[in-house]
């Protein structure tokens, strides 16, 4: 099992739809809006790394409104 959390930034004022699609995927845990240097914090829990990957590239990135993302895997 891969643990990983995925942060990311929006464009302005689509946090909240965002918030709801992200939530959508099947490998996400939670998700939160959030105040700092990101708008959305991602919890995942995946077979592979693939899948994660696949989430953080293929899924989220394409969705309208999100800006960048990041993507940090636990290794404890």
């Amino acid at each position: 099992m891969v643990h990983a959390f995925i942060m990311v930034n929006t464009a302005a004022g689509k946090s909240q739809d965002l918030l709801d699609a992200v939530r959508g995927f099947d490998v996400v845990q939670e998700a939160h809006i959030v105040a700092g240097d990101y708008d959305i914090v991602v919890e995942v829990d995946a077979d592979e790394v693939y899948d994660v990957l696949q989430t953080a590239s293929s899924d989220v990135q394409k969705l309208d409104g999100v800006v960048d993302t990041k993507t940090y895997m636990a290794i404890d």
